[in-house]
């Protein structure tokens, strides 16, 4: 009989992390084999998931559950503040690292391509797992070799912290690699209200939107003359990214540095 797959979720309490859990759970080839929560103060996997027959505790420190389960993979979860060192600390451990957080610069990414591969294992980081987001990136980087004047707009829920999202600034990159030199702009702009153009990307503007009700939603609009298009994905639920999630989990195995994108998977 294969052996499961030992997986631990940091950043548990998350709305990300507990549906990360059920997946996982739920699985017959993996293993949820711990849990941790900077803000945890006594809550279990079961207490949070509605899973009871799981009645593993939720700890405040990842460190040492690292060293107490010694898991294959390390999924993260948790904030732009804690993922750089949280990968560190799974890779030196030679612990593949699943990254679902957002805010790893460019410098960083280095850093930990390289230091997965002095510990001969792999890391992956997603700026989305839903298969939807995957395809709307696809096609809005074939778009743009058509219509290459376009922005972005992402709107998210109002919890989370840092802005433009990754699926947006991933968005930006593959669209960049695709369409047409662009000539210097010759408009002199004027912003009456500082940042109402959004951010730029690979000169490309990006517009963040964070209202509650929302979960994670991007349009990339394309114009030319005398048409425009829209390519949009909607995340409602984030049980949507959950067949991502897991799947990326199960090819870890392979993976020796760094992979950047889900798509890279499909």
């Amino acid at each position: 009989m294969k052996e499961k797959i030992s997986v631990i979720v940091a950043g548990a309490l998350g709305k990300m992390g507990i549906e990360s859990m059920r997946a996982i759970a739920v699985d017959h080839e993996l293993e949820l084999s711990g849990a941790a929560d900077i803000k945890a103060k006594g809550e279990t996997v079961a207490s949070v998931t509605g899973l009871n027959e799981i009645d593993l505790p939720i700890e405040n420190d990842l460190e040492q559950l690292i060293y107490k389960i010694k898991p294959d993979i390390l999924l993260d979860f948790t904030n732009p503040q804690a993922v750089f060192n949280n990968a560190r600390l799974g890779l030196k451990n030679n612990i593949s690292c699943v990254i679902g957080t957002t805010g790893l610069n460019e410098i960083e990414l280095k850093q930990l391509d390289a230091l997965a591969l002095e510990n001969h294992t792999g890391i992956a980081v997603i700026p989305n797992f839903a298969i939807g987001a995957v395809l709307m990136m696809k096609f809005a980087s074939e778009a743009a070799r058509y219509l290459p004047d376009v922005e972005i707009i992402e709107l998210h829920h109002d919890r989370k912290i840092d802005s433009p999202s990754g699926t947006a600034i991933k968005t930006a990159e593959m669209i960049s690699r695709n369409r047409p030199p662009r000539p210097p702009a010759n408009l002199s702009e004027y912003e009456k209200v500082a940042g109402c153009r959004g951010g730029d990307v690979e000169q490309i503007r990006i517009h963040s939107v964070r209202l509650p009700g929302l979960v994670a939603h991007q349009e990339v609009i394309f114009g030319g003359v005398g048409q425009s298009l829209t390519i949009r994905h909607d995340s409602f639920d984030r049980v949507g990214f959950m067949p991502g999630v897991v799947m990326v989990i199960k090819k870890m195995g392979s993976v020796k540095g760094l992979i950047y994108g889900m798509e890279n998977f499909l």
